[in-house]
């Protein structure tokens, strides 16, 4: 007996050093399986926790399949997204990676249904029709020197597709002519202190950063282009908006000083300086209707009528609309022939002139030119407008309502430009639009334009705009100047 009790108390001994060895084996084991098997999984928490506080994405699944690839599928073709991996796919729904990393997942198909969320809207808006414009709600640096405006982001930017972009920031994108002759800005989310670039000079109101390139010196270009954009993208600020300019102009802030200083309580910069600006948000770019003259209030929640509005208050206009005629009424209206000097001339202008005054108008004839508030003047104080097409006809925007414009069109099909150009903008404006085609006697253009080879834009402008004027039968346009009298009876 007493052999056996030894030999069990040596045993328990034994046994219970076994156990100890064993419960610290699994102690080792316990860590390395979470490292080696649970790791993919835990990669996988995180990734949604982080795509749920920091991106705020609506819904993420994962699907496991038998493919041998890893496909993305977001929002945008162009999009970015990180994987759990740390892999980075691209180029919409069949981009492919190959993972390195040994613990990654098996291969698995990520399906997002809302990447960019409300809060996360891509910067840049690159698919209007006529314009390219960066919304910008955020510490922004602005670097002349380099063309470069930096955001101060975070990495959940480039999740939600907000890669670097280039925007040359003139409203006319289509035509390649204008846009060769603005700068390119680069609009690019920074990470980090070393990539930030250092402010000269902090500002505490919103910036718009546009361009003065373009086709700067033709008035209808000039308005809408750069002014008409201008307004709709700064009027929401009522003048707390500071203007950033790039291919500076200065006779052209000198030509429109009180538009801009009705838009803006501060004096513009010139951009392309060197410096360092630093804003909380900035606009780069102008945004516009797809039509020229024209302001869509559904989407910019501005029309026509306040801008003409706010053109009457800028140069202290005081007619809003245009005269009625009463049998009996003595008071004359006033009829403005806009003139030109080198092309598409009147060049019976006198005759023109005597004719009008014996229906019974009050005649002035005058000239589109650089002072803006003159002309605005003498536009306001008429009731009828006439003109060849062109530039100078843009000064319709200063006619009160109810007004008549005479649009007068040289041969050679200008039916498409004049009509989309004056035509259809002048009805939005509340004018009545009328129009007179001239016949071939009344043209100085020896060519027939049926028979003459016209060769894309450079040729029309040198056949028909540059080498014609006018001379008009007065006794065959006389029927279109007594139509604008009965439209003012009315």
């Amino acid at each position: 007996m007493k052999h056996d009790s030894v030999l069990a108390r040596s045993f328990a001994h034994h046994q219970q050093k076994r156990l100890r060895y064993g419960a610290f084996a699994c102690c080792l084991l316990i860590p390395l399986y979470f490292c080696t098997v649970l790791r993919p999984s835990l990669n996988l928490l995180v990734w949604n926790l982080q795509l749920s506080v920091g991106v705020g994405l609506e819904m993420l699944q994962v699907e496991q399949t038998n493919s041998s690839q890893q496909v993305i599928k977001g929002k945008h073709p162009d999009q970015k997204i990180r994987t759990p991996t740390g892999l980075i796919a691209e180029n919409g729904p069949q981009a492919e990676t190959k993972s390195k990393d040994p613990y990654a997942l098996p291969l698995f198909q990520v399906a997002v249904s809302k990447v960019v969320t409300k809060n996360l809207e891509p910067i840049c808006n690159v698919l209007e029709p006529r314009t390219n414009f960066c919304q910008i709600n955020r510490d922004v640096r602005v670097d002349g020197k380099s063309s470069t405006v930096s955001i101060v982001s975070s990495q959940m930017d480039v999740l939600a597709g907000n890669s670097p972009w280039t925007i040359r920031p003139y409203a006319r994108k289509e035509d390649k002519k204008p846009m060769n002759h603005t700068r390119a800005w680069s609009v690019k989310p920074v990470i980090g202190d070393q990539e930030i670039p250092r402010c000269s000079r902090n500002h505490s109101v919103p910036a718009i950063l546009f361009s003065n390139g373009g086709y700067t010196g033709n008035h209808f270009h000039e308005f809408t282009d750069i002014i008409v954009p201008l307004y709709i993208t700064s009027r929401k600020y009522d003048g707390e908006v500071q203007f950033l300019i790039s291919d500076l102009r200065t006779w052209w802030v000198a030509k429109f000083q009180a538009i801009l200083k009705g838009l803006s309580n501060y004096e513009f910069l010139d951009i392309d300086k060197e410096a360092v600006h630093c804003f909380p948000s900035m606009t780069v770019g102008l945004k516009r209707h797809p039509k020229d003259l024209t302001i869509d209030p559904s989407k910019h929640s501005y029309s026509m009528k306040d801008f003409r509005e706010f053109l009457r208050n800028t140069y202290s206009l005081k007619r809003a609309n245009a005269i009625r005629i009463r049998d009996g009424q003595s008071k004359k209206p006033r009829l403005l022939i806009i003139s030109r000097r080198r092309t598409r001339c009147f060049t019976n202008l006198r005759q023109i002139t005597k004719m009008a005054r014996t229906l019974g108008y009050k005649v002035t004839v005058e000239e589109a030119d650089r002072n803006m508030s003159r002309i605005a003047q003498v536009v306001n104080s008429c009731d009828v407008l006439m003109g060849v097409h062109g530039a100078g006809l843009t000064n319709i925007l200063f006619l009160p309502e109810n007004s008549i414009f005479i649009q007068i069109l040289p041969i050679g099909g200008f039916e498409w430009i004049a009509t989309n150009y004056f035509g259809v903008p002048s009805r939005g404006m509340n004018l009545n639009y009328l129009e007179y085609k001239v016949s071939k006697e009344e043209s100085t253009l020896k060519n027939d334009p049926h028979t003459t080879p016209i060769r894309g834009w450079e040729g029309f402008k040198s056949t028909f705009l540059n080498a014609q004027n006018i001379k008009l039968n007065v006794n065959r346009f006389r029927p279109t100047l007594l139509k604008a009298l009965e439209l003012l009876h009315y």
